[in-house]
C-alpha cells in the first residue's frame, strides 16, 4: 500500500499530549477512511497507553460510522429495494465486521426447510401455517417478552442468533423467508405494533389493499383479520387510516428500526449513540424520493 509509510507514522503520533497536534492527526486518519482501521487495531494491540487506546477505538468507530451512514444513503438513494440490505446496514451501526454471508445462509437455510414442505395446491393459509411451524416450532423463533426494550432485539444478527426478537425483526426475517418462496407477506406498519399482510394484488376488488389475512410475527405468527384490526385501533382511540392497513415501504420499515434503537438507547442513557442514530435517521427522512 503506497500510503502505509505515512499512515504508519501518523499512527505513531496518536499519543502527542498536545490536542491540536492530536486533532490534525486525527483529520488525517479520517481522510484516509477503512484503509487505515488495520493499522489503528494493530497498533492498539501492541499498547498498554489507555490514551492510545481510547484515541484509537474513536478514530475506527469514526471512520466506520461514516461508512454505515454513506452505505445507508446508497441503500436509500438506489431506491431501497432490498429490505435485508437495510437491515444489515443498521446491524452494522453497532456490529461494524459483522459477517453478511452467515446471516444470508442461516435465512437460507430456514428458507430451504420451508420450500421443502410446500406443495402447488396449499392454499394461503396452508403456506402461511407451514412457514409458522418450521420457523416458530423447528427453529424455535419467539418475540422477546422478557426483555422487550433491549436494542439487541432490533439487530438481526442477535435475532438469529438468541431466536428473540422484537416485533419488526421478527417481521423482517419471516417477510425475507416468505418473499424468497414466492409468498407475497409485507411489512404493515401498524401504531405502537407491527404486523405483516399476505397481499393477492388479483383480490384488491374484494379485500381492501389486496390483504387477504393479517400475521402477527411477535406471536406465533398468529392469523387474523382486519375486524382485529379495527377493535386494535379503537383501544388505541385511533381513527382508521389507510396506512394502519395496506403494506409499508422498505423505508418506513428500516425508519421504524432505527426508532426503535433510538427508544432503547434513551431508556439505556446512551447519549452518544442516540444522536448518530438520529443521523441514520436524516438520511431516510427525505420524502422527495
Amino acid at each position: 500500500m503506497e500510503n502505509s509509510k505515512e499512515i504508519s507514522a501518523l499512527v505513531k503520533l496518536l499519543d502527542d499530549p498536545d490536542p491540536e497536534i492530536y486533532q490534525h492527526i486525527e483529520k488525517r486518519l479520517l481522510e484516509y477512511g477503512a484503509e487505515v482501521v488495520h493499522f489503528l487495531e494493530h497498533a492498539w494491540e501492541q499498547s498498554l497507553d489507555s490514551l492510545l487506546q481510547e484515541r484509537i477505538e474513536n478514530i475506527v468507530h469514526k471512520i466506520q460510522f461514516s461508512s454505515v451512514k454513506e452505505d445507508l444513503n446508497l441503500w436509500f438513494q438506489s431506491g431501497a429495494f432490498d429490505l435485508l440490505q437495510g437491515a444489515l446496514v443498521i446491524n452494522r451501526y453497532q456490529y461494524p465486521d459483522l459477517d453478511e454471508q452467515k446471516i444470508i445462509l442461516q435465512i437460507e437455510e430456514i428458507k430451504r426447510e420451508i420450500w421443502m414442505g410446500l406443495q402447488y395446491e396449499m392454499s394461503s393459509i396452508e403456506k402461511i401455517k407451514l412457514i409458522n411451524h418450521i420457523f416458530y416450532n423447528v427453529y424455535g423463533f419467539s418475540g422477546n417478552t422478557k426483555n422487550h426494550h433491549d436494542p439487541q432485539n432490533s439487530y438481526i444478527n442477535q435475532v438469529l442468533e438468541s431466536k428473540k426478537g422484537n416485533q419488526i425483526s421478527l417481521a423482517i426475517i419471516y417477510s425475507t423467508i416468505a418473499q424468497k418462496l414466492d409468498i407475497p407477506v409485507y411489512g404493515v406498519n401498524l401504531p405502537q405494533h407491527f404486523i405483516l399482510g399476505y397481499i393477492d394484488e388479483s383480490k384488491r376488488e374484494e379485500h381492501e389493499f389486496g390483504v387477504l389475512f393479517y400475521i402477527n410475527a411477535f406471536n406465533k405468527g398468529a392469523i387474523f383479520g382486519k375486524h382485529d384490526v379495527d377493535q386494535f385501533l379503537r383501544q388505541l382511540n385511533l381513527d382508521p387510516m389507510p396506512g394502519f392497513y395496506a403494506p409499508c415501504s422498505n423505508v418506513e420499515i428500516i425508519r421504524r428500526i432505527i426508532r426503535n434503537l433510538i427508544s432503547s438507547y434513551e431508556n439505556l442513557g446512551s447519549t452518544e449513540k442516540v444522536a448518530e442514530l438520529k443521523e441514520l435517521q436524516d438520511i431516510l427522512s427525505n420524502t422527495d424520493l
